[in-house]
This record gives C-alpha cells, structure tokens and sequence, in this order.
C-alpha cells in the first residue's frame, strides 16, 4: 500500500526522568514488526484492531489523535485489558513511570544484510511522535 513502511515503536520507563539516559522499554505489538530480529508475523484472513489502529497512526499521526494518548494513559495504568492486546508487555508488573513513541522507517534486510546480521528488518529513527508522558493524578502530563 506504501513505498516506505513507518512503524509507531511504544516506549516505557520506571526511572525518575524521561531523558536519553533512562532505561527504556520496548512493548511488543502482535502483528507489527518491532524488534528487528523478529520474524515476520502474517494473520490471516482477519486484522489484529490494535496493530491495524498502529499502521494507520503511522500513516497519519492525525488519525490516532482520538485514541493514541487514551491507549498512552491505559500503559501508564497498567490496565490488564490493553496490556492482553500486546505481544509482550515489558511492565507486568509494575506500570512504568513514562511512556513515549517514536516513529521509525523500517525496510526488509537485504540478503546479504540477513546473512550477516539475522535480522529481518533494517529501521531507522523518523522522529518523535509522542514525547515521554506521565500521569500526575489520572491526567497525562510532559
């Protein structure tokens, strides 16, 4: 559908603050393609909503204004339902203390690219599309 493939990758963090050197987290989408060494998942004939809701908000960032902070604050609560919608959730146990998004340009790895490495997939950082966020109260706050 597109000549390049934008991925949304989801972040968290239990440090006190958000910067570069904070240990983040990577949660983990059924269907998306995420970590680089993963293969390839196929679902057939139906669409994983989540993962589908994903694609488009990479497509256009505007699409997921109406759920994508919502779908934020859920990871930052650690409610279980969201968390079932994931592959693997990294914070089980214990919400995170901030959550951020980054876009990503991900390509298929050459042959050669895959012999060497193993890996699937080659990505490269887009930019931010959601920068850390935190819960003061039950509101999401920067």
């Amino acid at each position: 559908m597109t000549r390049r493939r934008y991925e949304v990758v989801v972040e968290g963090t239990s440090d006190l603050t958000p910067g570069q050197e904070a240990h983040w987290r990577e949660y983990e989408f059924r269907g998306k393609p995420g970590d680089p060494r993963r293969r390839p998942r196929q679902f057939a004939p139906y669409h994983l909503r989540l993962d589908w809701l994903m694609w488009f908000a990479a497509l256009s960032p505007g699409y997921a204004e109406p759920w994508f902070t919502t779908f934020a604050q859920r990871l930052l609560e650690g409610d279980r339902d969201v968390s079932r919608l994931l592959r693997h959730d990294p914070f089980r146990e214990e919400p995170p203390r901030y959550v951020r998004a980054r876009l990503y340009r991900y390509r298929f790895t050459t042959r050669t690219e895959r012999a060497r490495t193993g890996d699937w997939w080659v990505r490269e950082r887009a930019g931010e599309f959601l920068p850390p966020v935190t819960l003061r109260g039950s509101r999401l706050a920067r």
